[in-house]
C-alpha cells in the first residue's frame, strides 16, 4: 500500500501541468506552433518592414537580433534594417490594454514624422495571429515585427512590462528607453525630439 501511494505521488509530481498566465508578461503561446492564415495577414495590411542596405550589418545592442516581419513573414535583421535613421520601436502585445490605447497615437505620429523617423511596432508575444487581428481591429497598419522571445526587451535591459518604447539613434546606440504609456501624439513627438533631436 505504501508503495502504491509513493508511486502515485511520483506520477503526480512528474505530470506536466498546463500553464496559466504570467502576470508580468501576459499569456504565452508555444513558439513555432502556429500558422498565420493568409487572409489574416492580408486584412492587417501592414506597412512593409524596413530593410537593410546591401552589406549593412548594424551595430549596437540590437545587433544580431533577427525577427519576423508581421507584414509578410520574412526575417528582419533589426540593427541592420534600422541603421542610418533614428527609430522608435514600440514594444506591445495583443493582450495589453494600455498598448491598445497607445498604438493609434503611434500611427498618427508616424504620419507626422513621415520619413524622418522609422516607427516600428514590436509584438512581444509569440501569438502572431492575435497580433495581426488586434492591429486590424485598431486600424493600425504600421510596420511591425514579431519578437516571440522578447529579445529586444532583453537587449535594451527593459523591465517585463508593456508598453515600452525604445528610441534608437542612427548609429544604432540607444537614446532612451521609455517605460510608460504615451498620452498622445504630442507626447510622442516631444519625447522623440528631446531624445533624438528630430522634431515632427
Amino acid at each position: 500500500m505504501v508503495g502504491l501511494i509513493v508511486a502515485v505521488a511520483a506520477v503526480i509530481a512528474l505530470w506536466p501541468r498546463g500553464g496559466g498566465e504570467d502576470t508580468a508578461t501576459g499569456p504565452h503561446t508555444p513558439s513555432g506552433t502556429q500558422q498565420v492564415p493568409a487572409q489574416v495577414r492580408a486584412d492587417a495590411a501592414l506597412g512593409p518592414c524596413p530593410r537593410s542596405a546591401p552589406g549593412e550589418t548594424g551595430v549596437g545592442p540590437l545587433a544580431g537580433i533577427t525577427l519576423t516581419c508581421l507584414a509578410d513573414g520574412a526575417p528582419v535583421d533589426l540593427a541592420a534594417a534600422l541603421a542610418g535613421k533614428p527609430a522608435l520601436l514600440n514594444l506591445w502585445a495583443y493582450w495589453c490594454g494600455p498598448c491598445a490605447e497607445e498604438l493609434p497615437y503611434l500611427r498618427q505620429y508616424a504620419e507626422r514624422a513621415s520619413d524622418a523617423v522609422t516607427v516600428l511596432t514590436v509584438h512581444s508575444d509569440p501569438d502572431e495571429t492575435k497580433a495581426l487581428l488586434r492591429l486590424t481591429g485598431l486600424n493600425v497598419h504600421l510596420p511591425g515585427v514579431l519578437d516571440a522571445e522578447t529579445a529586444v526587451r532583453s537587449a535594451v535591459g527593459a523591465p517585463a512590462v508593456l508598453p515600452i518604447s525604445v528610441l534608437v539613434r542612427p548609429d544604432g546606440s540607444l537614446a532612451q528607453v521609455v517605460v510608460r504609456t504615451f498620452t498622445g501624439v504630442d507626447d510622442i513627438a516631444d519625447t522623440v525630439a528631446t531624445a533624438l533631436g528630430v522634431r515632427a
